[in-house]
């Protein structure tokens, strides 16, 4: 699936199963949420905390995929090409850090 193919999917779910977007404000908090609940997966998963009884059911694949669904949302509802986005932020960070991460001896 591609970018593209990902906004019209969600676009038409939330048309037809969703009812309607819920408002710009509402999903941005949405995002936190989620973007709150892959941190805490990540934490446990990866870092030194441990997970609270059952806690371990939500899987990484699944938060992020929720981070994305409601990030995809928001580029629906403010019309972001999120394709074209994409590309031109690749274009900026390979002309910004073209020599910056190899000149960097933290990354050695």
């Amino acid at each position: 699936m591609t970018i593209q193919q990902a906004q019209q999917e969600v676009d038409q779910w939330i048309k037809t199963i969703g009812v309607r977007y819920f408002s710009e404000l509402t999903n941005m908090a949405i995002l936190t949420e989620e973007v709150g609940e892959l941190a805490r997966l990540m934490a446990r998963t990866y870092g030194d905390q441990s997970f609270k009884k059952g806690e371990e059911t939500s899987t990484l694949s699944d938060e992020m995929a929720d981070v994305l669904w409601v990030l995809i949302c928001l580029a629906n509802q403010t019309g972001v090409d999120l394709t074209t986005a994409l590309q031109r932020n690749i274009e900026k960070k390979t002309n910004r850090d073209a020599s910056r991460h190899h000149d960097n001896p933290k990354l050695h």
